[in-house]
């Protein structure tokens, strides 16, 4: 279907007609250098100069404006001063321009005139419908289709990465790095302020760019994390990307803000955020320049364990640390390795990898080597290290090496440290296309990359088991609380509202009674059981212990009126007014065995609500790992590992000491809270207790804020699981299904179902058949973005265990505006009615999406489906390309309200 489309971007990377806004004959004005380049890049469409003060432009006519032009322009380059830019950008948009890169500075940064300037550049681009990239831009580079749009010296030579950066200084310093080692580009993109368009709309023209096989990222900040998110996940999927963040400490936050306005959260949930998309993170410009050295070449793992060939011990040394540091296994040498090398080196040779093959090593003995090491099953990787030893020819070395490399499918790093005696060498494979570096430990970290990328690729096939309890939630008495919090503007709930909505979803919880004299204090201790625990209660009261406020293990009815009346005297004496006052009685939680958790949702200034674990009491934030909702089994089990708990639970030959579901379903509950309910701006549980019968929230608090406008779910980076979006109907009759969207717990039921079609079905389906439905299959069928597409599934109860019986999904086009849908029905539930209802499930979230046209290629020969799609609207049309194939259109609209 793409091959119909084209991508929302198109304009800007492959316009049909370019004007230079600001071109010049001074040698050096930024214009004169854009224009300058395109030329030299052989931009093969229309290109305009124009400027006021000129009639020509290096032998091109040059232009008053717009008006003076008859071509329709489709990319705009606005290099003119600041104050020049709006009245361009409105004459842009009367003449239907639709993309522009604007280079000028001075929007949106510190201060009120520089927000208002770029908000007026945002407000004319919706007016007429133009995405930019800028301000503060230094252009951009597309080679395939010849621009080199960028105030950068020099050529940008073609290649599979793409770098898209914040800085345009990092820009120029990579491409001129690049230059030397040989490396090109499918893309380079200076962002700058990201006014309009950021870093997740690049990415998603980036997933769908055949030229592109990876991706640099440098961010100093994110205006739309959902979007960031959206499109890193994307393209995670299919290509490594490599992010350097700057920005981490506050002297760095405060350089990134004078010129740029984007925000800048807490770094360890930005590093949460990428390790969630399965990104790898770099920390340094190093970093950078190591994973372009390495991604541009090609190089892809099978596995992750490295061999490392050297001449000497002591870099072999360095290397070792450093790959113990990034976790990067070293291949154990197999028996059949270690006899041929044996026989090839002296008698005290290492044994062991690193290979050491000793000082006086000569080509021979070096290709030798890596031959040997290449032909081991238990080697995914080589990298090769030489230093320049008397004996040592380094460029001879190199070239015997460059030929077994180019005949080998695993990759192969070398590391020739030294300057003088081996620059040849390097520039010998640097221009084989052989990944090079100077220093062990960077040629180590650019190994780790791949080998990162493997792994996640492994961890995107993991599909979480079956939920195994049902985690109902009442969030009815949960909006209940708050709603009629925020009609009185209370903004912190009480220790008991805030327990009510714990409650409500599924968490277990101490329960409290609250009570207003010494009488009521005795009868609900009673009530509870000796012993209780006496806490201060009010709804601005946080921290009760610091004032004094909490009392435990009262084990008589004579202490507990005592310890009442010594409560409300510190109530009293308190410094401010405290609302809804009193005091509160728990049973007291004995278990010496358990362990005191704080467990949070906090908000990020860029990412919004986050999960943050860790130890109760003050150290509680010090010592946090923190995950974006949503969280599914997985990914709760994957966050107590992190967490300090996971050293203490990863002990063998001890007794489990937290009863790990119990905790699991409480993260998750907290995760599902910060979903629906957008309400809450901050929960904490200080302390949670957690041993092996379970875990009970002992404290809680939560402060509200009004809800967010916007669509469901806006408030989260990810989108969530849209349950709002399940309905419950009938179908042959009588019988009760479930509509609702697929989820990644969802893997198991999902292979049943397809794996259980009639091979007629599967064609129809997937014009294909199969046996077993492959892993990454199964993967990219239940674990969606919601965001990007959406999947339906018909599931009915059969003898209490949830059986599908139907599917429908559609996924987003690269337009952003239109949608290919695909539906499949089980066999005997066909002619049922299933397939209608879920289609028309499809197209009303489609429409309530804002998506504008659904469209689905069906088999010629598949005339029941021809018949659905015309009941529901899809006018069919037989494929120019492919006779085979009908192809089936149909506008959408948001469905009636």
């Amino acid at each position: 279907m793409s091959d119909f489309i084209e991508h929302y971007l198109s304009d800007l990377f492959a316009p049909q007609s370019i004007a230079v806004f600001g071109a010049s004959q001074r040698p050096n004005a930024t214009g004169s250098v854009v224009f300058r380049n395109l030329i030299a890049a052989g931009f093969r469409n229309q290109l305009y100069a124009i400027n006021p003060k000129y009639t020509s432009v290096d032998t091109h006519p040059c232009y008053r404006s717009l008006d003076d032009i008859d071509d329709h322009i489709e990319l705009a380059i606005i290099t003119t001063p600041a104050h020049t830019v709006k009245d361009i950008l409105k004459q842009c948009g009367k003449h239907k321009v639709k993309a522009a890169v604007i280079f000028a500075g001075g929007f949106g940064q510190p201060g009120e005139t520089g927000k208002v300037s770029e908000q007026a550049l945002v407000e004319i681009a919706r007016k007429y419908g133009i995405r930019f990239i800028g301000p503060n831009s230094l252009g951009i580079a597309h080679p395939s289709t010849n621009i080199n749009a960028t105030f950068g010296p020099g050529e940008v030579a073609s290649g599979n990465l793409a770098l898209v950066s914040q800085s345009g200084a990092v820009c120029t310093a990579v491409m001129d790095w690049a230059a030397v080692q040989d490396i090109g580009f499918s893309s380079v993109v200076s962002i700058g302020a990201c006014a309009d368009l950021d870093f997740g709309d690049i990415l998603d023209f980036l997933v769908s760019d055949g030229k592109t096989r990876s991706i640099l990222l440098y961010v100093e900040g994110i205006r739309d994390a959902r979007s960031f998110m959206s499109g890193l996940r994307a393209v995670a999927r299919v290509k490594p990307v490599i992010v350097i963040k700057a920005g981490r400490h506050k002297a760095a936050i405060e350089v990134t803000q004078s010129h740029n306005s984007a925000r800048v959260g807490d770094d360890d949930v930005f590093a949460a955020a990428l390790k969630r998309a399965g990104v790898v993170r770099g920390m340094h410009l190093g970093d950078l320049l190591a994973a372009a050295n390495i991604l541009a070449r090609g190089t892809r793992l099978r596995g992750d364990k490295l061999a490392i060939i050297t001449n000497g011990g002591g870099p072999a040394a360095m290397a070792c640390d450093r790959a113990s540091d990034l976790h990067i296994p070293l291949a154990p040498l197999g028996e059949d390795a270690r006899k041929k090398l044996d026989k090839l080196l002296p008698h005290y040779w290492s044994h062991s990898n690193p290979v050491d093959i000793l000082g006086d090593a000569d080509a021979d003995r070096y290709a030798a080597a890596l031959e040997i090491m290449l032909a081991d099953t238990e080697c995914h990787g080589v990298m090769v290290m030489l230093t320049p030893q008397a004996t040592t020819d380094p460029v001879a070395i190199a070239q015997r090496l460059i030929d077994i490399i180019k005949k080998t499918s695993k990759p192969v790093i070398a590391c020739w440290m030294g300057e003088n005696r081996v620059l040849p060498a390097r520039r010998l494979f640097a221009s084989a296309g052989i990944p090079i570096f100077r220093l062990p430990e960077t040629a180590v970290q650019a190994f780790a990359y791949l080998a990162t990328f493997f792994r996640n690729q492994k961890l995107l096939l993991q599909t979480p088991p079956p939920l195994s309890q049902t985690i109902t939630a009442t969030i009815e008495d949960a909006h209940t609380v708050i709603d009629t919090a925020l009609r009185s503007e209370q903004f912190q709930l009480s220790e008991t509202e805030s327990k009510t909505i714990l409650a409500a979803f599924g968490i277990p919880i101490a329960p409290t009674i609250l009570v207003h004299s010494a009488q009521e204090a005795m009868e609900a201790a009673t009530e509870i059981g000796l012993p209780v625990a006496m806490k201060i209660h009010g709804s601005n009261l946080s921290n009760k212990s610091s004032h004094g406020g909490v009392q435990l293990n009262i084990r008589t009815l004579p202490a507990v009126k005592n310890t009442y009346a010594g409560l409300r005297r510190i109530l009293e004496n308190l410094p401010f007014a405290v609302e809804n006052p009193g005091i509160v009685i728990e049973p007291m939680i004995l278990s010496p065995a358990a362990s005191e958790l704080r467990l949070a949702i906090e908000q990020d200034p860029v990412f919004g609500p986050f999960i943050s674990l860790g130890p109760g009491g003050v150290a509680a934030k010090r010592t946090r790992v923190v995950s974006l909702p949503p969280l599914n089994r997985l990914l709760a089990a994957n966050l107590i590992q992190e967490s300090e708990l996971g050293d203490m639970l990863s002990k063998e030959g001890q007794q489990p000491v937290i009863a790990l579901a119990a905790l699991e379903n409480c993260l998750i509950s907290i995760s599902d809270i910060a979903c629906e309910l957008p309400e809450v701006l901050e929960l904490e549980i200080n302390p949670l207790l957690a041993d092996s019968n379970g875990v009970t929230a002992v404290d809680a608090r939560i402060r509200l804020r009004p809800k967010p406008p916007g669509l469901p779910y806006s408030h989260t980076a990810i989108h969530p699981y849209p349950s709002h979006a399940l309905q419950k109907v009938t179908v042959a009759g009588c019988v009760p299904c479930t509509i609702r969207p697929v989820r990644p717990e969802d893997a198991e039921l999902e292979r049943a179902f397809i794996e259980g079609l009639s091979e007629n079905s599967k064609h129809f389906r997937f014009m294909n058949t199969f046996r077993k439905l492959p892993p990454e299959m199964l993967a990219k069928m239940t674990q969606i973005d919601y965001d990007r597409e959406m999947a339906f599934v018909a599931v009915i109860n059969n003898n209490e265990v949830e059986e599908e019986i139907g599917s429908a999904r559609y996924a987003i086009n690269i337009d952003g505006q239109s949608c290919e849908f695909a539906v499949s029905v089980a066999d005997n539930w066909q002619g049922k009615g299933i397939a209608t209802k879920l289609m028309q499930a499809l197209i009303d979230y489609a429409g309530h999406r804002g998506l504008t046209r659904m469209q689905g290629e069906i088999l010629a020969d598949n005339v029941p489906m021809q018949e659905l799609a015309k009941k529901l609207g899809f006018s069919l049309q037989l494929s120019r390309e492919d006779k085979t194939i009908v192809i089936g259109n149909r506008p959408l609209r948001p469905p009636a309200k």
